[in-house]
């Protein structure tokens, strides 16, 4: 059901307020939801609004809640974006940075950062490395896809599987031979995807998606091109290559940021943009922005769920959005299949 563009975006807007709102408020101590709104309102505005909850309420958001509900709210809207524009440049609606290979390069690169004490670009080293290895893996995908000169759905899916298995190996490995225990812990925590580390040092991931998504609506004609074929695309003077090539480094350079600061988190950008479509429709003008939206209020959620649903005992947010993403790869999969058998 697809709904006037304005509605549909005030309504992503108030999900992505109350699940963030929600976040705050659910845990092992609870904080009614207009103690949690007084609370914000009043570090912004302290002159004119004052808390109506306890005094812990002030702690709780800004030492543990808080932190992580905001950059819950930066990677999904991170993922999102780049699983719709990676959707759009291979013409495949089962791409993502997950199953292409992408988030595995960019763990291989954060792992192997962490483990030999890189860092040449000091706090961004990390971030540096799993963009270098993001880039790598994408890089292999897209070339060993290519047949005849194009790619091809088949390729693709199966050069970004085998890429994302040796690159997992490679990661296993590595953590395998750790010789510091503390390495080893630190990159298992990291490497199932968890927000529970986060801190109020979220300005480099927030800035890089707010550019990203800057610089892919500026771009957002061009998807759309590629979007409804290549050979149109090109019909229309758009240097295709080079019009990939760009976007890559831009969505390589994404993933490895948002990798760096929350570990390798799929499937997001998977579900999302699917259902994007279906609200507002392909055109990128219009289905990036909500993108964004329904990403950061789908991660806020994913991980309220995953910190409630056993505890006292947390489950990874990664784990959680497998458990989700796994059924919904199956029907897409399924999907293809039928239309494939009809045609």
């Amino acid at each position: 059901m697809k709904l006037s563009y304005p509605a549909a975006m005030a309504g992503l807007t108030l999900i992505l307020l109350a699940s963030m709102v929600a976040g705050v408020g659910i845990g092992s101590i609870a904080i009614a939801p207009m103690d949690v709104i007084t609370a914000v309102l009043h570090k912004i505005m302290p002159d004119l609004v004052t808390p109506t909850g306890p005094a812990y309420v002030d702690a709780v958001i800004t030492n543990t809640r808080g932190p992580r509900v905001i950059l819950g709210a930066i990677v999904g809207a991170g993922l999102a974006t780049v699983g719709m524009v990676l959707q759009a440049l291979v013409r495949n609606p089962l791409a993502d940075l997950y199953l292409l290979g992408i988030s595995s390069g960019a763990s291989v690169g954060a792992v192997a950062s962490i483990l030999t004490g890189f860092a040449l670009f000091g706090a961004a080293s990390t971030s540096v490395a799993a963009f270098i290895g993001a880039m790598a893996a994408l890089l292999v995908v897209y070339f060993v896809a290519r047949a005849g000169g194009r790619l091809t759905t088949v390729g693709l899916v199966l050069a970004g599987v085998a890429v994302a298995y040796v690159l997992s190996a490679v990661t296993s490995l590595m953590l395998l031979v750790a010789d510091n225990a503390q390495h080893a812990r630190q990159i298992l925590s990291w490497l199932i995807g968890a927000l529970g580390g986060a801190t109020w040092s979220l300005w480099v991931p927030l800035v890089a998606v707010v550019v990203g998504l800057v610089i892919l609506m500026a771009n957002a004609r061009a998807l759309n091109l590629l979007y409804a074929g290549e050979d149109a695309a090109i019909s229309m003077g758009l240097d295709v290559p080079r019009f990939r090539i760009t976007m890559f480094v831009i969505t390589s350079l994404l993933t490895g940021l948002l990798v760096a600061v929350s570990g390798p988190i799929g499937f997001v950008g998977l579900i999302l943009p699917h259902a994007v479509r279906l609200v507002v429709g392909s055109d990128h003008r219009r289905a990036l922005p909500a993108a964004a939206l329904a990403g950061a209020s789908f991660l806020v959620l994913a991980d309220i769920a995953a910190r409630t649903l056993a505890s006292p005992m947390e489950i990874p947010v990664g784990v959680f959005t497998a458990l989700c993403g796994g059924p919904f790869f199956l029907w897409m999969v399924r999907r293809q299949t039928w239309r494939g058998a009809k045609a």
